[in-house]
């Protein structure tokens, strides 16, 4: 039976101790078998949720809009044995949690990712491949799926911090802290209201929406988003560097995966003051130049830590940040973190402005899991805690590989991306997945003070 391979499987994978027990899954009404873990074998699971990506999945009858679709969507991860949610605060440059710094989201423009309006944008849409994301939605009906979501009226964040801890999992609130707009068309207004502290290229070209950390206002601006949502009842937070704005700024990085931005006009006049050189006359990837671009990113990250250590001297504070072989979009060349995004992550984890990690699971021209985890171990001189970055798994033997790797690498927490596919196979399949998961993930902190 397959019931009997199952367990065979975990058991030849995993070596895990103890025997194997049946676990009830009431939702589905039949047994799973799977493996029993003593408590120091259990990892500690994790997931991003973007709620208005889950919103798009209406064939979910209980993904409604509200506190009691929020319910829905994390009782999907506890269900599967996550103890962390990183939820997600901004979508674009906009906002899903009330805040006075940034427009509430969806409120797309006329103009956007799935309403192009010209040939060239037209074309660009249908290279990304959407069908997967569409449904079986048109564009159009997506868009419109989006417009109908009114974050004016609806905190996000709040449910989810609210929800999230009746059912005893920890929230983190995951800032995508480069991203001043997503596809295109629902920019910040700080981007609209301030076009010069955009990223400027070597070629003088400046970026649509993304905003430059070299300008001090941007970086209060930035800062103060953190301290907006420092004001909740959260449990850590997950700043992930690696998604930004505008796909038609696409690449933003040089053939050989260095980023191509970072000239603005105050990183240009201070490299001159210290080097005596212009920066355009040096090639884009000199350790020098490239250096001094991501210093403005650790700066900040060391004012994210004071702001967040000043709230509450515990709260973790993660990153997902790049590999080796990463890539963005349709392909372009991701040349490592220093490199491809001007992050010094090896710095941070020196300086202790972070305590875990994770690196993204894009690759091209060759890296694995394994071999993203080692790197970034590496790079931060075993400092902190590294997640291996996994897909989320479609069955129980998926997941018996993950779980396996994870142990192999010495990994403790790994990090399934994305949340909403955990609701996507049919419930009976769900069900056998998430009672294969939660018997090998640890509780949550919030759930283990209690006991």
């Amino acid at each position: 039976m397959k019931r009997v391979s199952r367990r065979r499987f975990l058991k030849r994978t995993i070596g895990a101790a103890g025997g194997a027990v049946c676990v009830p899954a009431a939702a589905i009404g039949w047994e799973v078998t799977v493996i029993k873990n003593t408590p120091d074998q259990r990892l500690i699971l994790g997931t991003p949720l973007t709620h208005c990506d889950w919103m798009l999945k209406d064939n979910r009858p209980g993904v409604v809009w509200g506190i009691e679709g929020v319910r829905h969507m994390l009782s999907v991860c506890k269900a599967a044995g996550m103890a962390q949610v990183y939820w997600r605060v901004l979508d674009a440059g906009r906002a899903m949690y009330k805040s006075r710094l940034v427009l509430p989201a969806e409120n797309y423009e006329f103009d956007q990712f799935y309403n192009p309006v010209t040939s060239e944008e037209k074309a660009l849409l249908e290279s990304f491949h959407m069908d997967s994301q569409r449904r079986g939605h048109s564009n159009r009906l997506i868009s419109e799926m989006i417009s109908a979501m009114d974050y004016t009226s609806f905190d996000s964040f709040a449910a989810a911090v609210q929800v999230g801890h009746e059912l005893g999992l920890e929230i983190h609130a995951w800032v995508t802290i480069n991203e001043d707009d997503h596809g295109w068309g629902a920019p910040s207004a700080f981007s609209r209201l301030w076009p010069e502290y955009r990223w400027v290229r070597r070629d003088g070209r400046p970026y649509r929406s993304q905003l430059s950390l070299a300008f001090p206002k941007v970086m209060e601006y930035k800062l103060g988003i953190i301290k907006e949502v420092l004001g909740y009842d959260l449990d850590g937070l997950f700043i992930d560097w690696l998604r930004t704005g505008d796909v038609r700024d696409n690449p933003q990085t040089d053939e050989n995966g260095v980023a191509n931005y970072g000239y603005e006009a105050p990183s240009v006049e201070a490299f001159k003051r210290k080097h005596g050189v212009d920066p355009h006359v040096i090639p884009n990837d000199d350790p020098r130049w490239v250096r001094f671009r991501a210093e403005p990113r650790t700066q900040f990250m060391r004012q994210l830590w004071k702001v967040a250590r000043a709230r509450k001297r515990s709260l973790p504070i993660s990153v997902l940040v790049a590999n080796p072989w990463c890539y963005r979009g349709l392909g372009d060349k991701i040349a490592g973190n220093l490199n491809g995004l001007l992050l010094d992550v090896g710095t941070w984890a020196h300086e202790g402005l972070i305590d875990a990690a994770s690196p993204a699971g894009y690759f091209k021209g060759g890296g694995s899991t394994e071999e993203a985890y080692r790197s970034l171990r590496a790079e931060t001189s075993a400092r902190i805690e590294i997640w291996p970055y996994e897909w989320v798994p479609k069955t129980p033997e998926d997941f018996a590989t993950q779980a396996a790797r994870a142990r192999v690498l010495g990994a403790k927490h790994i990090l399934f991306w994305e949340a909403d596919y955990f609701d996507d196979p049919e419930p009976q399949a769900r069900g056998a997945l998430a009672a294969a998961m939660s018997a090998q993930a640890a509780p949550p902190l919030r759930a283990r003070a209690r006991q």
